[in-house]
């Protein structure tokens, strides 16, 4: 036996107990106009397999819509969205290809289509269709590409300037270590020549980190990854 269709006179009103649909709230189902709520368990099961089978979230132009709603948005007369079995989903984050197809897997029969607008109505039937098909898209998605921060991270060219300039401020420290140093007491100052010597090496660092830099730079601009 399916659960019973239930009617609220306001989405706040249906208990915990009765939502199972763990993607979806009742605000999100509920009419726009008027804040009732239509539960239609079996619609909903089908819009949560919808969900679960595309992996990804569903965003919900239209639900429910109470008799006044629907005169209000000029719906159709016996519009399915008065049965809680209907559903507009946006298409912003969806290939409208592959959520048709899989629209139609898990068991909606009445298919909308709205490219205009940039949404498709889905409902339990009768089996239907209407409108005209989104155009088909060449790529559904442009690839996805690394925060800026993370290609920064990996360039050659910020490795050999980073090199560089850690070499640079380990130089100028050896130098002041050095004033202080010269300053101290004469027990320490054997250390001093040392620390010139380190300073020198430091800077051949340095330089070494700039011609790195300017090599990487130069090959990427040759492979066209600049």
């Amino acid at each position: 036996m399916s659960d019973p269709i239930r009617t609220f006179r306001h989405f706040r009103d249906v208990p915990d107990s009765l939502w199972r649909w763990r993607n979806f709230s009742p605000a999100e189902i509920a009419c726009r106009g008027t804040g009732q709520l239509k539960l239609h368990p079996e619609a909903l099961d089908k819009l949560q397999a919808l969900r679960n089978r595309l992996g990804k979230p569903l965003i919900i132009r239209s639900a429910y819509r109470s008799p006044e709603h629907n005169r209000a948005v000029g719906g159709a007369p016996r519009s399915k969205h008065m049965d809680g079995t209907a559903f507009d989903i946006a298409m912003s984050n969806h290939d409208p290809v592959a959520f048709e197809a899989a629209a139609r897997e898990v068991g909606f029969l009445g298919f909308g289509f709205y490219p205009r607008s940039g949404f498709i109505h889905i409902d339990l039937g009768p089996a239907r269709q209407w409108g005209e098909r989104f155009p088909v898209r060449a790529v559904a998605f442009a690839a996805e590409t690394p925060p800026a921060r993370e290609t920064i991270a990996q360039s050659r060219t910020l490795k050999g300037t980073g090199a560089a300039g850690v070499a640079t401020v380990g130089a100028a420290g050896v130098e002041v270590a050095q004033e202080v140093l010269a300053e101290a007491q004469g027990a320490v100052l054997p250390l001093v020549p040392h620390l010139d010597t380190l300073r020198w090496l430091f800077i051949a660092l340095a330089l070494g980190g700039i011609a790195v830099a300017v090599w990487a730079r130069l090959d990427d601009w040759k492979k066209g990854l600049r």
